[in-house]
Formats: structure tokens, sequence, C-alpha cells
């Protein structure tokens, strides 16, 4: 049993919500589909940029290839943006659904486990891109005190598609970490609505 402007889902509580909260939800899910989309984009250019980088030089009449296997961190960044750009997809796919079906209201155990993704997924993010900062700077300015050279004077051309993959997958953290803030709004307001506005008598 349903009424008009009541959002009901299994397991949860129905909420009432007025013509101004539907609006502002309509509102924050287009928001977020877009950062989603926008994501999933930048994800994926950041883990080609990355995975597909290659140059190779000769140094004292050896052939050396540079790979971004050959740095850990850098293996982690591309991993860590394949998982965001398909784990943005499957969302953005569900902003979609929840739009043409019209639906306002999460049950509160799939709110909770879309919350508790995109903290995971901003916290991965996060730490890929600091790791990868790391090791960018350690290859552009070296360290003289342990005699490590400045690894991007003889692969300038890779570092420098580097450097574009983590700057693509620095605009992807922060994107994580926001929608992890949309997510957090989502959750707790069904707990505010639930105490704060009218529901229908049945």
């Amino acid at each position: 049993m349903s009424c008009p402007g009541v959002g009901v889902s299994p397991g949860t509580i129905p909420v009432y919500h007025g013509t101004t909260s539907m609006a502002s939800d309509r509102r924050v899910r287009v928001v977020e589909l877009i950062l989603r989309c926008l994501m999933c984009s930048l994800a994926v250019a950041a883990a080609v940029l990355v995975g597909t980088d290659s140059q190779v030089r000769e140094i004292f009449g050896i052939r050396k290839a540079a790979r971004f296997t050959d740095m850990k961190a850098l293996v982690f960044l591309v991993i860590a943006n394949g998982v965001a750009a398909s784990y943005s997809l499957i969302q953005a796919s569900r902003s979609i659904a929840s739009m043409i079906r019209g639906n306002v209201l999460f049950s509160k155990p799939l709110a909770w486990a879309i919350f508790s993704s995109d903290q995971v997924m901003a916290y991965v993010m996060v730490a890929a891109v600091a790791a990868s900062l790391q090791s960018a700077v350690l290859a552009k300015a070296g360290q003289p005190e342990l005699q490590w050279m400045k690894i991007c004077d003889l692969y300038e051309r890779f570092c420098t598609q580097v450097g574009e993959g983590i700057a693509c997958a620095v605009l992807v953290s922060i994107g994580a970490v926001a929608s992890s803030g949309i997510s957090a709004y989502g959750l707790f307001r069904l707990y505010g609505s639930s105490k704060g506005e009218a529901r229908p008598s049945w």
C-alpha cells in the first residue's frame, strides 16, 4: 500500500517527503550521477595512461625499458583506478535506475552498504595517490643522501605520462571523497527524516 509522496522500501519505515524534499533529492541524485560518470572516465584515463606507459633507453650499451610494473606504487595505482572505474560504473547505473523508477528512499541496509563501499573506495584511492606521489617525487628529484639518481632525467617521456595519469587519479580521489559525503548524506537523512518529518497513517 502506498500514498503519493511516500517512499517505501523493504525493511525500511516509510517516510513522507514533501515537494521541497523531493526536489532536493532529485538534485542530489543528478549531482551524484554526474560525479560517478566523471570518476569512471577519469579512473579509466588514469589506468590507461599509467598502465600503457613505457620508454626504452640505451644506457652504456644496454637497452633498459621503464614500465609502470617497475614501481609497486604505480601498480597499486593502476589496480585502484581499475577498481574505481568499475565501481563508479556500477553506482552510476544504480543512480540512473533510481532516477528512472523515481525512487527516493533506499532501504537502510542498502544505504549502509553504499556508504561503507564509498568510504572504502575513498580510502583506497587516497592511499594509492599518496603512494604514487611519493614515488613520483623520488623519481623526479632523486635522493642524493642515498645516491638515488633522478630517473626522470633519463625517462622524461615516461615520467610525463605517469604524471598525467597521477593527475587524473588525484581528481578521482577527490571525487571519491565527495561521493562518500553524498552517500553519508543519503544514509543519515533516512534517520533524520524518520524523526523529523510526518508519516502517513495506515
